[in-house]
């Protein structure tokens, strides 16, 4: 969603270097995507494709935050991909 934008604090081994990648346009999302130690953070239109990229080796990344866009109340809409089940 536009506004939707992702920080990714990595150690240069001389300090850190923050990044951010952002959906720049209505339509545009926000991926996050982790496999064989790098994590992947892309800006992707409504059909896929990717716009913007940036891969980030694990071991490195110190931090990443999500920052969801707020609406014209200032208010954030959050969904969970993954439903919490009570152990049985």
């Amino acid at each position: 969603m536009k506004g939707d934008r992702v920080e990714a604090v990595v150690d240069t081994g001389q300090g850190t270097q923050t990044f951010e990648i952002a959906a720049t346009k209505a339509g545009r999302r926000i991926e996050v995507v982790t496999s064989r130690g790098v994590v992947e953070v892309r800006e992707v239109t409504r059909s896929g494709t990717p716009v913007r990229t940036g891969r980030f080796m694990a071991n490195r990344l110190i931090a990443l935050v999500e920052h969801p866009a707020a609406d014209e109340r200032g208010r954030v809409e959050i969904s969970t991909r993954h439903r919490l089940q009570p152990r049985t």
